[in-house]
């Protein structure tokens, strides 16, 4: 099958970096879907692990955690899926990933793709979705509400780096079953403008200094924040922000230690989303990630829901991929990158 991987760690602009390669196609066993992958979507934790994971000598990695795709085969203890099927999945961080014609995933952190997306629509959203969701509702704790409610709950979010791929989804989720009113932050004219569209009810600049704009909304204190990127810039404008007992949310990875102490006079909280958590430790309650995302295929084709597509680069091969995470490495795209089909 082909697929694109890479044997040592290189920068983004070494011609070895990313390679077109032939492998052998795997065979799906227990738990495991094999799937044939009709397109991906590219993330800023592809390139991290590029840039800080080597293989073995002699050997080639394989990385991507977003795809769409058609069940192939199953395992002999698969339940919920059968040959025929299109899925959507984000995969596991220690398995061959989705750069590749074909991948085995086990069926717990798969869901249906939604049926009013596109395979590249759809790609687009499984990891962002999962990481959105369980930072929004298993770590935050906001309060669901119907899609149709539109009551407000008096929680007040702060989502910071909120035009990115999480942000974009987030966002969406927020608006569409919680009650919470949403301040997001963006510094560009343009992903000012994406994520007013996507259900920010404000929106502050990130890059001037966030206690001042917010306290101008008047709307009261911040009860909880999602904090994207740069979590040790913000860190104490978080704390001064934040009402009583308000919780923080993070998915990034500090470059200064995080003066934690100070959380203390507020009694506030801090929570680390890492979506691969569950499949890293085979949770008891892996399957979760399966029925996260069965239920934001069902708030897309409900039409709650729109996908996060930034740029669509073509197909999945070493040269668009090469694009991709040298895009994402600038730290400048807006939503979503996708490729499709070999």
């Amino acid at each position: 099958m082909k697929a694109v991987g890479y044997t040592q760690s290189l920068p983004i602009t070494d011609p070895e970096s990313l390679i077109d390669i032939e492998l052998p196609q795997p065979i799906a066993s227990g738990r495991d879907l094999l799937v044939r992958v009709k397109a991906i979507a590219v993330n800023p934790v592809d390139y991290k692990i590029r840039q800080r994971v080597a293989p073995a000598a002699g050997e080639t990695k394989v990385i991507g955690w977003d795809a769409v795709g058609e069940v192939i085969a199953t395992g002999e203890a698969v339940t919920s899926f059968k040959p025929g099927d299109m899925v959507y999945y984000a995969g596991e961080l220690n398995r061959a990933g989705s750069n590749a014609e074909y991948q085995l995933v086990d069926e717990r952190i798969v869901g249906f793709k939604p049926k009013s997306l596109s395979n590249a629509e759809a790609a687009a959203l499984p990891l962002t979705a999962i990481t959105a969701w369980e930072l929004l509702f298993e770590h935050l704790e906001l309060q669901q509400q119907a899609p149709d409610a539109k009551e407000k709950s008096g929680e007040v979010l702060l989502v910071v780096g909120a035009a990115g791929g999480v942000g974009s989804i987030l966002l969406q989720l927020a608006k569409a079953i919680t009650g919470a009113t949403i301040i997001a932050t963006a510094s560009r004219e343009g992903s000012q403008a994406w994520v007013k569209k996507l259900g920010a009810d404000h929106v502050v600049d990130h890059s001037q200094p966030l206690q001042p704009q917010i306290e101008a909304l008047g709307i009261g204190q911040v009860t909880h924040v999602a904090s994207l990127t740069h979590t040790d810039s913000y860190f104490e404008s978080y704390i001064a922000l934040l009402a009583p007992f308000g919780r923080i949310a993070m998915i990034d990875d500090p470059a200064k230690p995080l003066e934690v102490m100070k959380m203390k006079p507020k009694s506030l909280s801090l929570h680390i989303e890492f979506m691969f958590a569950r499949s890293m430790f085979q949770a008891a309650d892996m399957d979760e990630q399966s029925r996260l995302l069965n239920r934001v295929a069902d708030l897309i084709d409900r039409g709650y829901i729109r996908t996060t597509v930034g740029k669509h680069l073509g197909a999945i091969n070493a040269a668009n991929l090469k694009t991709a995470h040298a895009e994402l490495e600038s730290g400048k795209s807006i939503g979503k990158i996708v490729l499709e089909g070999f």
